[in-house]
């Protein structure tokens, strides 16, 4: 079974320095999108060269060194889906040596009475996806390991947040009546496709995740509401919040010598 996926042991047959040849530490943090609204907006507005990139035969997207006020942190667009998500972290952890990652996306919302007007912030995720069995033991939830903290950044943004669980899924179109109810009824405040999958991927390899959360659809009404998706997925906001959350986890310019990046 699925659950059963998870070994001990730290080496896998497949590398990816079969693909990207030496591991390389270039800067300490990484800042990830899922909207490819957002990822242009950025990069047209900050200076950048790019460091990496990550693909397939899908094709390839560029991973970038932003020069934020003399500081420089990592930009990439992640795919979508926990297994997709996961295998980008992976891919650009080794090219660039990340220790943090702050990633926000959009989420659909099962309790819209706490949600509303509100960022939130993850606390537990339902693992009903594969990725994270592959890299964590099994459980039902996974922990969101640094949820207080970041709630003490909000505190301190005064954003207005939630703490709660989430549900994790591979399949959005089998968020069926009786799976809502499940959830909803052990807690979960939202839904969304990659957290479990990814808080698993980074304490297996060593990074800090920092996640926060947008409701752009819902759930728990009497019929299903997808009219803020596209202001959940494509304002640019969130780029700057995770902007002030680099602010507040970094020590140094971003870089692993302290310098910038950009010439």
């Amino acid at each position: 079974m699925i659950i059963n996926s998870y070994h001990e042991e730290k080496e896998s047959i497949l590398s990816p320095e079969v693909f990207y040849g030496e591991r390389k530490y270039i800067c300490d943090t990484a800042i990830a999108t899922f909207s490819c609204e957002i990822f242009n907006a950025v990069t047209e507005r900050y200076p950048h060269k790019k460091v990496a990139q990550v693909g397939s035969a899908n094709g390839h997207r560029p991973v970038y060194l932003l020069d934020i006020n003399g500081k420089s942190v990592v930009f990439y667009m992640s795919s979508i889906s926990a297994c997709l998500a996961g295998n980008d972290i992976i891919e650009v952890q080794w090219q660039t040596g990340i220790k943090n990652l702050i990633i926000s996306g959009s989420c659909g919302a099962l309790d819209s009475e706490a949600t509303d007007g509100k960022y939130i912030i993850p606390t537990q995720a339902y693992r009903d996806e594969g990725m994270s069995y592959h890299y964590a033991k099994p459980s039902d939830y996974m922990d969101i390991r640094n949820s207080g903290k970041l709630a003490g950044i909000f505190e301190k943004l005064k954003l207005p947040y939630v703490q709660g669980r989430i549900w994790t899924t591979d399949a959005p179109y089998r968020e069926t009546q009786t799976a809502f109810d499940k959830r909803k009824k052990e807690g979960c405040i939202a839904v969304e496709m990659e957290l479990s999958g990814i808080q698993a991927v980074c304490d297996f390899h060593g990074i800090e995740l920092y996640s926060f959360l947008v409701t752009g659809d819902v759930l728990d009404g009497e019929k299903y509401i997808p009219d803020g998706l596209t202001e959940a997925n494509h304002s640019l906001d969130k780029f700057f919040i995770a902007l002030k959350i680099w602010e507040n986890i970094r020590t140094d310019g971003g870089k692993y010598n302290g310098e910038s990046g950009i010439q």
